[in-house]
This record gives C-alpha cells, sequence and structure tokens, in this order.
C-alpha cells in the first residue's frame, strides 16, 4: 500500500548541488514530508511546475544558467499562487531582504540548523493548507454546492445547517490539521468523522479509539503500543493505534476526558509528529490524521483549568459543531423514517403504518438523547409491533421517562421563571387556561397530544375546553 501524500501540493527543492537535493529529501521525509520533488537544473523548474501540482518552493540563489533570484521573479509573476522559501549558502541581509520584497515567504542559510528549516517548511506548509481550505470554503459557499455528496450517505438530513457543516468538511477533508468535533451526546459525531475520512483520499484505516475511562498508562498503552517486555505481561510486542491508522485517520473520541497528564502526551505527539512505544528509545513518525470529539465544553474546561490550554488551540485547527436533534426537529421525520426501514428489515416485519399524531408528538419533544434516543424508541416500537398502525405507546413511555432538557427546566435559573419579574401573577383559573391554551397550540390543535402534554384524560381537557367556550 502506498502511503498518502502530504501535504496534498508538491513540495519542489531546486538546488544545483546534488548532494544537498538529496539530504534535504531525506530531512523532509522523516519529519513527515513526502510529496516532494527535486530539480537539479534551474531552468527545468518552471516546465517541473506546469507539470506538477506544486504549492511550495525551496529554492537555491547561486545557481548557473538561471539564478535564484531570476526564478524567484519568474514564480512570482507566472505561480504567484506558489510560495518559494529561498534556502542559499549566502548569509547576507541585503539579498535576504531583496528575496522577501520579491515575494519569498522566508529565507534561511545552508548551514542552518536543518530543525529551523523543517520548522519553516512545516510552517509554510501549514499557511499554504489554510490558504487552499479558504478558496475551498468561499467556493463552496458561494455557489452552494457539494462536490460528493455520496460521502454523507449515512447522514439523514434535510437540514442547511447539516448542508454547511458537509461544505465544511469537504474543504478540510484533506487537511493534515487536528479536527476537533464537538456536539451532544447522540448527535452522530462518529458518522461525520467517517465522512471525513472518507474524503481524505487517505489510503490508511479509518481507527477509532474512545478514550474516556482510560488511565494515563492505558492511554499510552493504546495509542503508543509496546516492544516485547516493557513490562511485566508484556510477552510480545504490540502495535498501537497510532501505527494500526497509518497513512489513515485517528479518531479519539471523548477527548474531554483525558487527564492532565495524558493531554500532555497528546500534545507532544501533534506538535513534534512523533512517539515512542513503551519501552522503546527509537522514536516512530506519526501518518495519521488526528480527529478528536466531546460532548463537553472543551471551552469551559480550558478557563477552568481542567484541559490545557495550548492542546485546546491545537485541537481547534478546525471546528466542527453537530447540532442538537432539538435543533433541526425538520429531520424528525426523515430519521423515523429510516429507522423504522432498518427496524422492520432488522425484526424481519412489514413496514407499520404511522399515527398521524406521531410527528406531532415527537414535534413537541427536546430529545436529549438526540438522534439516538430517537432511533431507540422506533426500535423499541417496532419490537412490539403486532400489526396495523404502529402503536404510540412505546413512543408516550419513553417521553415520559426522561427528564426535560437542562435548558428547558424553568427552575434552573429564576431568569428562566416565565413569572419571574411579573408583578401580577395570574389566578389559579388564569393559569390553567393559559397552559391549555398553549398546549392546543404545540398539539396543533390535536387534543389527544394536548391532553398528553398537560399529564390528563382527553375528557378532562375536551370538558376544560368546553367550559372555557361557555
Amino acid at each position: 500500500m502506498s502511503a498518502t501524500l502530504y501535504p496534498s501540493f508538491g513540495i519542489l527543492l531546486v538546488d544545483d548541488e546534488p548532494d544537498w537535493l538529496y539530504s534535504m529529501s531525506i530531512t523532509l521525509e522523516r519529519a513527515g514530508l513526502n510529496n516532494i520533488l527535486t530539480c537539479q537544473d534551474s531552468r527545468e523548474a518552471l516546465s517541473m511546475m506546469a507539470r506538477h501540482e506544486i504549492g511550495l518552493v525551496l529554492l537555491d540563489l547561486t545557481m548557473p544558467h538561471l539564478s535564484g533570484e531570476e526564478l524567484l521573479e519568474r514564480i512570482a509573476e507566472e505561480h504567484p499562487e506558489v510560495t518559494v522559501i529561498i534556502v542559499s549558502g549566502l548569509n547576507q541581509l541585503e539579498t535576504a531582504v531583496q528575496c522577501m520584497r520579491s515575494g519569498a515567504f522566508d529565507y534561511y542559510v545552508k548551514t542552518s540548523e536543518e530543525g529551523r528549516i523543517v520548522k519553516g517548511v512545516k510552517r509554510a506548509v501549514r499557511e499554504k493548507e489554510l490558504q487552499l481550505e479558504n478558496r475551498e470554503l468561499r467556493n463552496r459557499f458561494l455557489y452552494d454546492r457539494l462536490e460528493h455528496p455520496e460521502a454523507f450517505c449515512d447522514i439523514v438530513t434535510g437540514d442547511k445547517g447539516m448542508r454547511s457543516i458537509f461544505q465544511y468538511i469537504e474543504a478540510v477533508a484533506v487537511s493534515s490539521q487536528p479536527i476537533l468535533v464537538t456536539g451532544e451526546s447522540g448527535v452522530g459525531k462518529e458518522l461525520v468523522v467517517a465522512a471525513l475520512h472518507r474524503l481524505s483520499g487517505r489510503k490508511g484505516q479509518f481507527v477509532a479509539v474512545n478514550v474516556a475511562g482510560l488511565d494515563d498508562a492505558m492511554v499510552s498503552d493504546t495509542l503508543f503500543g509496546h516492544v516485547k517486555g516493557a513490562y511485566t505481561g508484556a510477552a510480545e510486542a504490540r502495535s498501537g493505534m497510532i501505527e494500526q491508522a497509518a497513512d489513515g485517520t485517528l479518531f479519539l473520541d471523548e477527548i474531554g476526558d483525558l487527564s492532565l497528564s495524558s493531554q500532555v502526551k497528546l500534545l507532544r505527539l501533534l506538535q513534534e509528529g512523533e512517539y515512542y512505544p513503551i519501552g522503546s528509545d527509537r522514536p516512530r513518525r506519526m501518518r495519521a490524521r488526528v480527529v478528536v470529539a466531546t460532548h463537553q465544553d472543551l471551552a469551559a474546561h480550558q478557563a477552568a483549568g481542567a484541559f490545557r490550554k495550548d492542546l485546546y488551540y491545537r485541537l481547534r485547527a478546525h471546528h466542527l459543531h453537530v447540532p442538537p436533534l432539538r435543533k433541526r426537529k425538520e429531520d424528525i421525520p426523515l430519521l423515523l423514517d429510516h429507522f423504522l426501514e432498518l427496524a422492520c428489515a432488522e425484526f424481519a416485519r412489514k413496514k407499520p403504518t404511522l399515527p398521524k399524531e406521531l410527528a406531532v408528538l415527537l414535534s413537541t419533544y427536546d430529545f436529549p438523547g438526540n438522534v439516538r434516543e430517537l432511533k431507540a424508541m422506533v426500535y423499541d416500537a417496532v419490537s412490539l409491533h403486532q400489526g396495523g398502525v404502529l402503536s404510540m405507546e412505546a413512543f408516550i413511555r419513553a417521553i415520559g421517562e426522561r427528564p426535560a432538557h437542562p435548558a428547558e427546566e424553568s427552575h434552573a435559573e429564576p431568569s428562566e421563571n416565565p413569572f419571574f419579574n411579573v408583578e401580577r401573577l395570574p389566578g389559579f383559573t388564569e393559569a390553567i387556561d393559559l397552559l391549555v391554551a398553549e398546549a392546543v397550540r404545540r398539539a396543533e390543535g390535536n387534543q389527544s397530544i394536548a391532553a398528553r402534554l398537560l399529564g390528563v384524560s382527553q375528557p378532562t381537557l375536551s370538558k376544560r375546553l368546553k367550559q372555557r367556550r361557555e
């Protein structure tokens, strides 16, 4: 299996010294940059750029036939979108300033430490990736298009907000930077990450790890693996999840539960791009793209000191927030039909007719368990179904057993109490009439649903409505 090219665009090295071309290629490849092309004759550089998708050029200045300064000017004129870094044997301030004025991104002397040059190249790659992603985002939102809608076939939605998320995913899918996916439990974060992996073009596997409940030792062993004899019981070497996800995507779920000690390890992994299996003194290069997810508020955790600030901002290079189901209720009928088909296929039953009141009932519920909760309701109802119209009892029972979503509890804060700061409180009769009117409005005039919302029988509600009319 061939390694995934990183970055997605080519890096062209132009120098008349073959030894330098060879050594710098090896250095960059060891640093995880493997989309490298070399050019020993500066006169051929422009033709190579025409044949290949080049995003970054490392350019020497002192070369025969066509000097680096002349080539820099021609690149700036013919390929203004390409980033150029000068790596020269000349340590002259005036020359460096002139190159920067001509459009060079940075200037290094060959005698500089290779580590400094590599860091400069990586910085240029990150900025170039951001430029490409911003361009892709502008194009997708401007024309409101999806290039690969098939990648999202597992996500059932008709919501415009979700479509915007899909467009963002298409724009950042090929990036090498980490991606943070947030959203409440049950919204389908793993489906979003799986779609991102499909669009990334990476040849490796999609490897998911739930880090919740793992202590520091288990996190290290799970991610990094160990060598034989690393600790008591390590009879055989074992590869970690990072190695298993090589050239693919490593998905770390529930990242908000990581201890501070494990957060340091993850930060070092992302910064250095290498890791040590337990018991080994030889580093290994990470070749996986890291995606993390959490249902927790990482910003609040970071402010409270429970999550490292540097790791938080490193992970937020790209951020996707999947909205809860209560924010996209138009998806409920689509999901209801989707899960009904899946459940009927699993239980080998004919698809039942849905009662008209069911859609109204579900539209009044906030689904604290989100899509996962709706799926459980449907499967429970189908498992009990005997024929004819699908019974609503399983849905009513599930809704009755769940507390209101925290955001909807009126007693949580004084400002959320509808009577807070109201000078005149309504009397009991007036309050009852207001409740009845609101229930009927939410139920769209359906007295059966309104009665369930009020927790009374339908005859009782009908009697009250008749009294109001009289």
